[in-house]
Order: C-alpha cells, then structure tokens, then sequence
C-alpha cells in the first residue's frame, strides 16, 4: 500500500510540535515514527473506489488512544473504527493505536501529535488534555454529578458545546464524549470511611490540579506518577495506593496489589472524541457526517458498557479477597464539607460560562 502521504502528514505534525520545543532528537524521533508506519502499512487516500459503498471516498484514518487495548478509550475506538468500515463498505477506515503507540507511550506527546495534525483522530480523559487547556478538566471538579446519568444527560445538553469552544480555540473538534468512570480510592493500608483515614497515604494522581488539590486538602500526600509506573510502585511501597476508575482499576490488575477499594464517587472523569480541525474539513461531506455519526454511536454504546461492567467488576473484586467499603450517607457529607472550601476554589477559577455549562451550583 502507498503510504507516502500519511507518512508526510506525520512527519510534518510531529516535526512542528519538535521544533516547537527545540528538541535536538528532532531527526531521530522523525525517523523511528516512519519506520513504524512503514511496518503498520497505513494509507491514506482519498481517491474514488469501484469497490465498497461508493457514496464515501475511499480515506483511511489514523486514530491514538492513551489506554490499553482493553480499556474503555481503545475498546470505543475499535467500535468506531468497526461501524465505520461496516457502513462506508470498507471505503473509510480507521487505524486505531492504543498505549499511545506513536507518540511512545506519552500522552502530552499524544496531545501534540493530534493538535499538529500527527493523526487524524483520537480520544483523551479531560485530565491529560488539560495540558492544552485547563479548563478542558471543568468536569472532574469534584461531587458535581450525582450518578452517569446526570453527567450523560448534562454533557450532551450543554457541555458539550463548551468543549467545542475550548477546542476549537486549540485546532481540535469535538465529535463526542464518553466514560472513564467515577474516580474511586484503593490502598493497601485500611478501610477509608473518613477524612482521618485519607491522611497521610501515599496515593498516586495525574498531574491534575483538581486532585492534587483535592487529595493534599484531605492531609494526603498525592504523587504524580506515570500510570505504567504505578503497579511496581505499590508493589514496592513506594506508594501506597492509586485513584481510579473501577474499569481502570480492574484492567490494571490493581486489586492484585490492592486490598481495600472505596467507592466516593469523588471525581467524574471523561474522554473527548476528537479530530484535527484542519483534517476533519479537509474530508469530503458525507464523509464527516458518517464519522460524526458513528463517533456518536461508538460514544455511547461505550457509556453503557461502562455502566454495565462496573457491578460486575465490583462483584469479582470481592469474590477475589479484595475489601469494598461504600460510603454511607453521613460519610460522605463529612467528605463534601471538608473539601467545601476547596471544590469552590475551582468553581470560581473555571468561571461562570462553565458552571452554566455544566449545572454546577455556585455557592
């Protein structure tokens, strides 16, 4: 297959981010990315086919995820990219790389690679594409929805269109959003039923302001720390747990290492669906509104398979030694309070046009 042009566009994505920071390595790391192409044989063409639905041109797209590939990003994106074959008769195709394969497992690199025009597509938790903005992350202050269906129902009427805003202003367009799951806390050290209980753990976070901010405020000691670090780390007693999603949390393998788990609900955590700007309108029409389409449906067909999985999960936790704590009412009001100061902090950094986006009371 002629892969001349998706090598060009990548090249030229990453050799502008590179430049952009005056990294020395420029020409190497060009290098080592077209040689996994060449190996992956991806195309890009958008010449008409006999062959297929002859209603779309016949392109093949480039798609990174941060996750695994059994973790939700990945799974969403390979529904994508099946719906899409599946309707277009194989004239539109999507070549899905998890683990952030083509920026060598970084996602900030991951995040400059789609904005440059790197690749064509790719889906990222609001967390990590904080680094472009950071208000991207408005979602995950924390206790703002009360269950999925709240944070479902409230993204696809109006906050969807302030992640539209705020990504276009990057070059990136918004084509949907999807589950990463409910933040919850595992350790290896007790229960956690309240603030008390909190201090002083060692727990792993993304470099996010919300939760470093929001763990320190318990008396926590939250750490940093590249997600493929984090199993030996526990291991080790470097640290002594990690805050996740429970989907996360099982495809990591973390009750292995973990033996207490407390669901809190602190923090609701999403992915984008996103495509570069100038890739997306370089697409013929019918083309975009099938990719729109199936976005959409990939999106939500992976919302409920969260939903869906998350009991279970649970269930095989428990059956597997690992102790689950659920927070009764009263416990958790005394977690809201002691961080009332802190989550209004970040209401009014975001600002009023998010708290109108999102439903989140100012108080």
């Amino acid at each position: 297959m002629n892969i001349d042009k998706i090598q060009r566009r990548m090249l030229k994505g990453l050799e502008e981010v590179f430049m952009k920071k005056r990294m020395l390595s420029v020409l190497l790391v060009l290098t080592l990315i077209a040689g996994i192409l060449s190996g992956c044989g991806v195309s890009r063409s958008s010449e008409a086919t006999a062959s297929g639905n002859s209603e779309y041109q016949k392109v093949e797209l480039v798609m990174a995820v941060n996750g695994t590939d059994i973790q939700i990003d990945a799974r969403v994106a390979d529904k994508f990219a099946e719906l899409v074959a599946e309707e277009s008769g194989g004239n539109v195709t999507i070549s899905v790389f998890p683990n952030d394969q083509l920026a060598s497992g970084n996602a900030t690199k991951g995040i400059e690679m789609i904005a440059g025009g790197g690749v064509d597509l790719a889906a990222y938790a609001t967390c990590t594409l904080a680094v472009i903005d950071q208000k991207l992350a408005v979602a995950t202050i924390p206790w703002i929805f009360d269950d999925y269906e709240e944070a479902r129902t409230i993204i696809d009427e109006t906050g969807y269109k302030y992640y539209e805003e705020r990504l276009a202003a990057k070059g990136l367009t918004y084509l949907g959003s999807f589950h990463n799951g409910f933040r919850q806390i595992t350790n290896s050290k007790h229960e956690v039923h309240s603030p008390d209980d909190v201090k002083g753990l060692k727990i792993r976070v993304p470099g996010s302001e919300v939760f470093m901010s929001f763990f320190r405020t318990l008396g926590a000691d939250p750490v940093a720390m590249s997600w493929s670090e984090v199993f030996t780390a526990i291991q080790q007693g470097t640290i002594d747990g990690q805050e996740n999603g429970v989907s996360v949390t099982d495809s990591a393998k973390m009750n292995e290492v973990q033996d207490y788990l407390t669901l809190w609900n602190y923090s609701y955590e999403n992915d984008l669906f996103i495509a570069n700007t100038k890739v997306w309108e370089s697409l013929e029409p019918k083309t975009k509104e099938l990719l729109q389409e199936k976005a959409v449906e990939a999106c939500n067909w992976g919302r409920d398979v969260l939903e869906s999985e998350e009991e279970e999960i649970i269930a095989n936790f428990e059956a597997e030694g690992m102790t689950v704590t659920r927070l009764t009412d009263d416990e958790m009001e005394v977690f809201k309070e002691e961080m009332k100061e802190t989550k209004q902090k970040f209401i009014e950094q975001y600002g009023a046009d998010a708290a109108a986006a999102f439903n989140i009371t100012v108080e």
